[in-house]
């Protein structure tokens, strides 16, 4: 056990109430910084074994805010983004969806993160 850096700080903010998402959301908006934000719920499968590999991707990515919102803990973000299944992922940039993941595809989301990237900072090599 000894030496094991297991006790990492999570990259991915737990999104908890509206007033959260709106700092948040704002605070990334204000830096520039696109939102990776994964829609889930405790009770589906899915949702949970996509959690690591989240975690992961925001380990990779620093330049963008990643955001966890449980749907059933707060609805009115979620009804309001019209998420109607879980796993869902949102890529956010200055507040708005510019692209909408429905379903646990680890390739899918990734390659996607990597397209808006380049598209937004081409001199960015990811």
């Amino acid at each position: 056990m000894k030496g094991q850096q297991r006790l990492k700080k999570s990259k991915v903010v737990k999104i908890d109430s509206k007033e959260s998402w709106e700092h948040h959301i704002t605070n990334a908006t204000n830096k520039g910084f696109p939102a990776l934000v994964h829609f889930s719920a405790y009770w589906c499968m899915p949702s949970i074994a996509m959690n690591p590999y989240f975690e992961e991707l925001a380990s990779t990515y620093q330049d963008v805010v990643f955001l966890n919102v449980d749907v059933d803990e707060v609805k009115e973000v979620a009804s309001k983004l019209e998420i109607k299944a879980t796993p869902t992922f949102l890529l956010m940039n200055g507040g708005a969806t510019v692209d909408k993941i429905v379903g646990a595809n680890p390739h899918e989301i990734r390659k996607r993160i990597n397209y808006f990237i380049h598209q937004s900072h081409p001199h960015k090599s990811m």
